[in-house]
């Protein structure tokens, strides 16, 4: 018997077939049965029932599931306090929506460089429901998302929240919202939601809205005069101190955008929950230098 059995035991329960373990290890879907067979040749005890459907542990895989996450426990234990952070090697896979990409995540990226020189990441920027989603199947290892996720197996870090104004075009004065379209995050997100909630109590059916997953590609559209929006001032920034966009008050007043930290707690990983910590740091850092300029 083997750790690397036992692990690959571990995310074949977890995720519960061969070929999703197979890509969270890196390993061929032969290689994987392979082991589990091994493992139950050794053992002398079948350790899943193999049907038409999900795979499901016998009583024999269960009782052993219980040990191999006390064993990945005690290895991350070992890692966490007796190895060197940066001699740390591997591959993490982080999300984050384009809201925290044109924000404080450079600023992460690099502290965690710092500190996990020999961690390789990669990053996949997309919408928070989309994040969520591939983080429930273990396909991302930690997601900056607009949280948090309220599922018993994932931890959710709180993040600094983001306040939300309005902008028009320095050449184009038009701030009637039915006159104009109002530009939005993407049709599955909840400020869009909770927007088209808003304009429909307050003009009805009037309103024009645009919704674009791409928070760059919509700040330009407003500079153009095309329509107006509420965003970050931090993403508006650059096109503020060009003098392409000024903000005006509308009286419709958004919801700050609320993120979180999130990642699946079980089996616990010390990096995914020291890499939270550290985007933690770096978000209210970056956060406080924003409030202070």
């Amino acid at each position: 018997m083997t750790f690397e059995q036992i692990r690959t035991f571990l995310w074949v329960a977890r995720l519960g077939g061969f070929r999703k373990a197979a890509e969270r290890l890196h390993l061929s879907q032969p290689a994987v049965s392979t082991r589990i067979a091994n493992l139950e040749e050794e053992l002398r005890a079948p350790l899943f029932e193999r049907g038409q459907g999900a795979l499901v542990l016998t009583r024999q895989g269960s009782l052993l599931l219980t040990y191999a996450e006390q064993m990945l426990f005690v290895e991350e234990e070992i890692k966490q306090r007796v190895a060197n952070s940066s001699e740390s090697e591997g591959l993490l896979r982080i999300g984050a929506s384009e809201t925290i990409a044109q924000s404080w995540l450079p600023l992460f990226l690099k502290a965690f460089s710092e500190k996990y020189p020999r961690v390789n990441v990669e990053l996949t920027v997309d919408i928070s429901l989309n994040l969520r989603a591939a983080l429930l199947e273990r396909r991302i290892d930690l997601v900056f998302l607009m949280g948090p996720i309220s599922e018993f197996s994932v931890q959710n870090v709180p993040l600094p929240s983001f306040d939300l104004h309005w902008y028009r075009a320095v050449s184009n004065p038009q701030t009637d919202l039915t006159q104009i379209p109002v530009i939005s995050y993407s049709s599955q997100t909840r400020p869009y939601r909770e927007l088209m909630s808003e304009l429909s109590q307050r003009h009805g059916p009037k309103v024009r809205v645009f919704a674009s997953a791409s928070l760059s590609a919509s700040l330009k559209m407003i500079a153009e005069g095309i329509a107006v929006g509420p965003y970050p001032r931090a993403l508006a920034s650059a096109l503020l101190e060009a003098g392409r966009i000024v903000e005006f008050d509308p009286g419709i007043y958004p919801q700050p955008l609320q993120f979180t930290a999130s990642y699946v707690s079980e089996p616990r990983s010390f990096l995914v929950e020291d890499t939270a910590k550290i985007a933690r740091d770096v978000a209210q850092d970056w956060d406080r230098a924003e409030h202070r300029a």
